[in-house]
């Protein structure tokens, strides 16, 4: 008896795998759901396997989302053996040594409000952990709370599953080395400015961003270093961040939209309301979702094994990430970037993060632009 019942679970075993096999070539299964983002993030300072980050973002796109595990400024933002994460943050890091730019983040919280980066950062389960290209959500099991986000090229849209709770709460962390964060409550809205980077930006370098939300806030806070102030009052500093607050019942989502310019507030709403606007979570998903189907879709693969198939598609999905688009389109439809040669708005593409080195100390980064044909070892942003 139990010789057979060993026999038909090792009959339903190999179907099962023949049958997400005959799914995959027939395209049951899209081909951008065989991208493993977690492949390569298993490293760590001492030894690299990979050295890489789940980039959750849009193919070239100007800004990627990845679930933060490392602290403020590590190079490794995501190691696959962490136990903890400390927030979702918006990066433009080509790689570990190159480090990152311009990152912001969000993190839930419930109970009592933990703020700073060490204390607020919550156990999760890469059983309670799904990554796609276009798409990440995560169980954070302190605070009973299911985080997830969608990408769009210059926007995203988070969402925020609560449970029943008095005390609810969103943080924006908008990093060291010169922020901003201004609360709006009767808009909604967090505004302000991020200028973290690792050299070799001008002066006036800035990464500005806009949060909406779709619940009213009933608790307001901004924090300044590692001090806590009530209000809606503008906070600006080495390191700022902004707490908004709620009651939740069970189940409640929380969306947040949220969007940056490396050029101004005003293209930042603009950036927001073009690529978000009344768009809900699953339409910004599904589009992401088929922006990645479409450029996979130009080559055509043929045979190979399960593994091998996901081993490529996760490999061309590396590929397609950088260059990023470093334009933007202003109020008039036309194409402009922020100039990291000189800090003025230009007319024309910018492409930039192209790592062309990987040896600490002497990596730099080439930036193409369209309208100014040279090109310019010009040292790195990030």
């Amino acid at each position: 008896m139990k010789r057979a019942n060993i026999l038909l679970i090792l009959i339903a075993f190999l179907a099962s795998c023949v049958g997400e096999k005959e799914a995959i070539k027939s395209n049951k299964i899209s081909s951008v759901d065989m991208v493993n983002p977690l492949m390569g993030t298993d490293s760590e300072h001492a030894l690299s396997n990979g050295n890489t980050y789940p980039a959750i973002a849009v193919p070239w796109g100007m800004n990627f989302w990845t679930p933060q595990t490392g602290k403020m400024g590590d190079g490794w933002t995501y190691a696959y053996d962490a136990k903890k994460i400390r927030g979702i943050k918006q990066t433009h890091q080509p790689s570990p040594w190159i480090n990152d730019y311009a990152a912001f983040s969000f993190m839930a919280v419930t109970g009592d409000l933990k703020f700073k980066e060490d204390e607020r950062a919550s156990w999760f389960s890469h059983k309670a952990e799904d990554a796609k290209p276009y798409a990440y959500e995560v169980y954070l099991a302190d605070y009973d709370v299911k985080a997830e986000v969608s990408p769009t090229e210059r926007a995203a849209i988070f969402r925020f599953t609560f449970p029943e709770n008095e005390n609810s709460y969103i943080l924006l962390d908008a990093y060291n080395e010169g922020s901003e964060v201004k609360i709006i409550p009767e808009e909604r809205k967090i505004v302000g400015y991020c200028r973290n980077n690792s050299g070799g930006v001008p002066d006036n370098f800035h990464n500005y961003f806009v949060a909406e939300f779709d619940k009213d806030f009933e608790i307001v806070h901004t924090w300044n270093g590692d001090k806590l102030k009530s209000g809606s009052k503008a906070a600006s500093g080495d390191h700022v961040g902004a707490v908004i607050g709620f009651k939740t019942k069970k189940g409640e989502e929380v969306h947040v939209k949220v969007a940056s310019s490396f050029i101004s507030k005003e293209q930042a709403q603009l950036n927001l309301s073009r690529e978000i606007g009344n768009k809900n979570f699953n339409q910004v998903k599904e589009e992401a979702k088929h922006a990645w189907e479409k450029e996979f879709a130009r080559i055509k693969v043929e045979g190979g094994t399960d593994d091998q198939l996901k081993t490529f598609y996760s490999c061309l999905y590396r590929v397609l990430l950088f260059p990023r688009k470093f334009y933007e389109y202003n109020e008039k439809n036309e194409i402009v970037h922020y100039s990291p040669y000189n800090g003025e708005i230009l007319p024309g593409y910018m492409f930039t993060d192209n790592g062309l080195g990987y040896i600490p100390g002497s990596i730099s980064i080439f930036y193409s632009n369209v309208s100014r044909p040279e090109r310019s070892n010009y040292g790195r942003i990030g």
